[in-house]
């Protein structure tokens, strides 16, 4: 019997059961090690591709082989999404990453249970997946398969590809720097972190391509920011990125510092965690809903906290905040349970969310108890989750699991059309799955605790790849505690009871004592696995005994065909020994091609009547052995026989064809072969015949190769190539048995591969470009077959053993031509005999010109050489002489003068070999005074608040004005209210006042209520032109460090130029077009959006020193690839 938990025990006080409730929860006792071999099993039930030799699933065959083939990939493997056949990359990563997760913190459990190398193949075969969709660091495959087409047929997987409808066309999407998805390339990148940690141990060179990619994928996603689904835009259907992808940054960035241990990981960890969502209007990370394939924060609550040790701070608040909301509440706030103990976040799918977070809350239990031995909630959230769990598993009041295959009484009909094992393209045809899809987690009840076993209710009976991964990531954890034996192995999985797959039916149309006239169907309703075959053909026999002594001879008998959906019927033929008068017509659908997925292609139909002479009345159809009383309604016909490629497959045959004492030698077979074999290389192979009744003495060559020869000695065929060929031949071979019969010919296919010749080819510069003398200048070129390359420049030899992609060659010291060759190399530096080469103008350097402006703000002005140019396209260095004794360096700088007066500026630019120098005046100017001024006259600050309230602004000047005023703050979280004149808001480090129309001498007066952490203070009321004045001591630059198509990263630096300590700045912009914020680091960022933006200190760079600089970055998106970056002004200083 189960003991109660706490947490049970509190939900059975707190929530009382639904008055009349048939079946209330029982207690249970779960098999832990049978759930956990299930829920893996299910993933191979998934599986897209040609299927590994491992895969269990007996109804499982290969399937969409050719996915990436539009784009010139092979993307055929991976995880199908749910009962359909789309693959969606990010449900599919964040499965993979939960997956790998419960290995790496419960490694024992799998081995114990003996699971452990399932689950290894298992994530082993979806990381293959991963790498394979990630041919370029920057190039990521996220989806394959459209949904809309794909959910428009209901069949099962491995005939989809010859449906020849919309489901078949099977696009590949991929998300690349110009549309970049920092989601999805963020938690690919976790999933192969994560993956390359199983592995690390017993097979460190797996592990570390896996880690490869991972970076790649990380760095991918840092640097090229956007929502995959406004790029892979068929996904936004089904799994729209809702949340964004500031989750999978910093989850991804976790992970690859738990993978690798380096610290640059974990900063960019950090630095991200900082922009994830928080929680309404709130300054709390999101604690009302749960990790799963959309938002990863909640599991990076606790990775993170894992991750920081003993003194995990805001991860463990935030871990713990959205924890106790799911287990004893938070703020007065808990996630709904149903009556029956369910935490149900969600109708659609509520098992997997419960499941997802049931396992994080093992995770964070466990580790909870290593930092605080002592802490209530260690058992309250593993009460919680083995709760949630046992629910799942038949702890609930309709009594039942929600894991397919666990329990009798468990569902059997989830919504999952290879399951299913429709031949109809009909999801009620049949009524029952014919396949009982094991170890599937179900989503569940979709309302309270009721459950409904409906396929056609995808709600409740969806499964899907993320559904089962936190499931068996819990399973593995309380297996430890609880245990629970898994079927063995050579019992698992259980047989299925199979149906008739490929059969005939026949009705009777008009049968008499002239005829035998029939209808038939030849159905293919495979499932075991579904197939396609268009070598399909019947047999239907008759024995002409009665008919032969009434006079009529085999010739009397006519076979006619009325109606024919791709057949080809034959005359009668003998069959077995001359004297039982058996004879058959053949019914051949060979070039037909007939599979389950829609009654257009399931079944194909053909008429045909057997028939005497219009005058006989000798026809006697009771004693023929296809003959079975039919009826005018079509009935399965067993006794006749069905074959598939020659072979019987149903039905029955009378009597032996051949052999077994029928005194008729059955003529041998030989089966069709394909080889492999290197450039000019012969190739051996083995011929396969057989013989039924006695042996193959010989082979022998039907038709020669077009491209080849063939001779044969015993069993073995050498096929030796023409020279120079490559490419697929084929010839054709025949046996021949004891008794001279000859078979059929088989074609035997080979395939010559092209020669590995080592080449490099010249990328650039192109032929006839201009060098400047003596100038180093960079070379791109490609090299496929060889290990390196070497650089002659006029036949002299400069370089060895240049590996990647690129190469430094300085030009020659004189005008004039000159010529670069490239040749290949192998790993020893032995030319391998091919190369490329270019000829190139060596010409004299041009000097740049130098040139810059300014815009000048008060006492700071900006400068930017940027207008300086260099004919030749040399970058270019920048020397700046302020003409106050100060100088500077860099093409776009700020200099704050001390004095007011006019100074002669001088920029010296440089191309490394010329320079070039300018002087321009400089007109320096004190900041006016404000038009308006502040004044704060009653303050009440607490310990957690403030109120400042009448606040007096003053219209000093002689006009009427709008007015905007500022108070520097520190420690404040937000704004609970205002009152009076204007709108007040949190502007990072300033309490913002604005308001319109104050006439000459007026006055407006306002006041609010802030909340702080502890540590408020406030440094005065100012307007804007006072607070510049103010701060004109505050300078700083302004770098794109990288722009893009779709964006730019921007950094700033921010100087105190003074001799007093700045306390507090803030740098805005204005987006002059729909340019948008995304994401920053090392500041606090407000506005967001398009528009005005403003950045203001964090606590450690809140105060700087005289001379003491702080830096920080944005990025932001572009309305369109030509948009520039904003200005910057710091503290209403122009930044540049």
């Amino acid at each position: 019997m189960k003991k109660p938990s706490l947490l049970s025990l509190a939900l059975s006080a707190a929530i009382p059961l639904a008055a009349g409730l048939a079946n209330p929860a029982q207690a249970i006792t779960v098999n832990y090690g049978e759930a956990l071999q299930k829920s893996i099993y299910f993933y191979e039930a998934q599986q897209s591709g040609n299927l590994p030799a491992w895969n269990r699933v007996p109804w499982r065959a290969d399937s969409t082989v050719n996915d990436g083939a539009d784009v010139g990939l092979d993307l055929s493997g991976g995880w199908y999404d749910a009962g359909d056949h789309v693959k969606f990359g990010l449900p599919m990563a964040s499965a993979a990453t939960l997956l790998a997760w419960g290995v790496i913190e419960n490694p024992g459990a799998y081995s114990t249970s003996g699971q452990m190398v399932h689950i290894k193949n298992n994530l082993r075969f979806i990381a293959d997946y991963f790498v394979a969709a990630h041919p370029q660091p920057n190039v990521l495959y996220g989806q394959v398969g459209n949904g809309g087409a794909d959910h428009a047929w209901w069949g099962p997987a491995e005939v989809l590809e010859t449906q020849g409808n919309g489901a078949a066309n099977r696009p590949s999407y991929a998300i690349t720097e110009n549309c970049p998805g920092s989601d999805l390339a963020g938690e690919t990148a976790a999933a192969l972190a994560a993956i390359s940690i199983v592995f690390e141990t017993d097979d460190p060179a797996y592990s570390n391509l896996l880690k490869s990619h991972a970076r790649d994928l990380h760095n991918f996603a840092m640097t090229y920011r956007g929502k995959y689904s406004d790029c892979i835009t068929d996904a936004r259907g089904f799994y729209n990125s809702w949340s964004g992808y500031q989750d999978e940054l910093v989850w991804a960035s976790a992970w690859l510092y738990k993978a690798t241990g380096e610290s640059s990981f974990y900063e960019d960890a950090v630095d991200e965690y900082q922009y994830l969502n928080n929680e309404g209007g709130s300054n709390l990370k999101s604690y009302t809903w749960t990790h799963v394939w959309d938002d990863k924060s909640y599991g990076s609550y606790v990775l993170m906290a894992q991750l920081a040790g003993p003194t995990t701070g805001q991860f463990q608040a935030d871990a713990e905040r959205w924890l106790d909301y799911w287990t004893t509440g938070f703020n007065g706030g808990r996630i709904p349970y149903t009556n029956g103990g369910l935490a149900q976040a969600s109708q659609w799918g509520a098992t997997r969310y419960a499941a997802n977070t049931a396992f994080i809350a093992l995770v964070y239990s466990d580790f909870l108890k290593t930092i605080d031995p002592n802490a209530s909630r260690i058992q309250t959230y593993y009460n919680f989750a083995q709760d949630q769990i046992e629910y799942i598993m038949g702890d609930n009041p309709m009594g039942i699991p929600y894991q397919v295959g666990i329990n009798p009484n468990g569902p059997k009909n989830p919504h999952h059309r290879t399951a299913h094992g429709s031949w109809s393209n009909n999801i009620n045809d049949p009524v029952d799955n014919r396949h009982l899809l094991i170890g599937a987690l179900v989503g569940g009840p979709g309302s309270g605790d009721s459950y409904v076993d409906d396929r056609t209710n995808y709600v409740a009976n969806e499964v899907a790849v993320d559904y089962n991964a936190g499931f068996t990531s819990a399973l593995a954890r309380l297996y430890l505690d609880f245990g629970g034996n898994p079927i063995p192995e050579s019992q698992f999985p259980p047989a299925e009871t199979r149906d008739d797959e490929i059969f005939v039916e026949i009705r009777d149309k008009s049968s008499n004592n002239r005829q035998t006239d029939l209808s038939a169907k030849l159905q293919n309703r495979s499932a075991w696995p579904a197939r396609s075959s268009d070598q399909l053909k019947f047999r239907y026999w008759v024995d002409l005994t009665e008919e032969m002594a009434d006079g009529y001879t085999v010739s009397d008998v006519t076979v006619s065909v009325f109606y024919n959906q791709g057949a080809t019927v034959s005359q009668l033929q003998a069959w077995g020994d001359p004297a039982d008068n058996l004879y058959y017509t053949e019914v051949s659908f060979v070039g037909t091609l007939v599979q389950p997925g829609s009654w257009s292609h399931t079944q194909k139909e053909v008429q045909f009547r057997l028939e005497l002479p219009s005058t006989s009345t000798s026809w006697d159809s009771s004693s023929d052995p296809s003959w079975d009383n039919y009826s005018s309604s079509f009935t399965k016909a067993p006794l006749v026989a069905v074959y598939d490629n020659d072979q019987l497959i149903w039905g029955q045959e009378p009597t032996p064809g051949c052999g077994a004492g029928t005194g008729i030698n059955c003529v041998p077979t030989v089966a069709e072969l394909s080889a492999n074999t290197d450039f000019e290389m012969a190739s051996i192979i083995t011929l396969n015949g057989n013989d039924d009744d006695g042996y193959v003495a010989s082979y022998q060559i039907a038709q020669q190769p077009t491209n080849g020869a063939v001779t044969i000695t015993g069993s073995d065929a050498v096929y030796t190539p023409e020279t120079g060929f490559f490419g697929t031949d084929t010839f054709t071979y025949q046996a021949i048995d004891d008794q001279g019969a000859v078979s059929e010919p088989a074609i035997v296919t080979v395939t010559v591969n092209e020669p590995i010749i080592p080449t490099v080819s010249i990328q650039s510069p192109a032929d006839g470009a201009s060098q400047v003398v003596d100038r180093n200048f960079q070379i791109q070129f490609l090299l496929s077959n060889a290990d390196a390359i070497g650089v002659r420049v006029n036949g002299i030899e400069v370089a060895s053993g240049v590996v990647g992609s690129s190469v430094q060659v300085q030009a020659p010291a004189n005008t004039g031509a000159f010529s670069v060759e490239l040749f290949t190399q192998d790993a020893s530096g032995t030319d391998l005999g091919t190369s490329d080469s270019i000829t190139l103008n060596a010409v004299a350097n041009t000097a740049p010109v130098a040139d810059f402006y300014t815009s000048e703000q008060y006492m700071t002005v900006g400068f930017n050489g940027g207008t300086s140019t260099d004919a030749d396209g040399h970058n270019l260095t920048y020397s700046w002489d302020f003409g106050d004794n100060q100088t500077g360096t860099g093409q776009s700088v700020n200099h704050t003068y001390v004095l007011p007066g006019t100074y002669s500026v001088t920029l010296t630019v440089s191309d490394g070999q010329d320079s070039d120098s300018i002087s321009k005046s400089v007109v320096v100017t004190q900041p006016p005074a404000g038009q308006t001024s502040c004044n704060i006259n009653v303050e009440d600050i607490w310990s957690t608040g403030v109120v400042l309230k009448d606040i007096v602004v003053t219209n000093n000047g002689s006009t009427t004005t709008d007015w905007e005023v500022m108070i520097p703050v520190k420690d404040v979280n937000y704004v609970e209210q205002y009152w009076g004149a204007g709108v007040v808001t949190l502007e990072g480090d300033y309490i913002v006042a604005r308001g319109t129309n104050l006439s000459p001498g007026a006055t407006a007066s306002y006041g609010f209520k802030a909340r702080h952490n502890g540590n408020f203070s406030y440094e005065g009321c100012y307007d804007q032109p006072t607070l510049s004045a103010r701060a004109a001591a505050a300078s700083c630059t302004h770098t794109v460090t990288q722009n893009w198509s779709g964006g730019w990263n921007t950094n700033i630096t921010i100087t105190n130029t003074s001799g007093n300590t700045l306390e507090g700045w803030m740098v805005s912009w204005d987006y002059a077009d729909s340019s948008t914020f995304r994401s920053g680091w090392s500041a606090t960022y407000s506005g967001g959006g398009t528009g005005i933006g403003t950045a203001t200190p964090v606590s450690w760079n809140h105060d700087l020193a005289p001379g003491e600089s702080t830096t920080f970055g944005f990025t932001s998106d572009k309305a369109s690839p030509g948009t520039t970056p904003p200005a910057m002004t710091v503290n209403g200083h122009i930044c540049q």
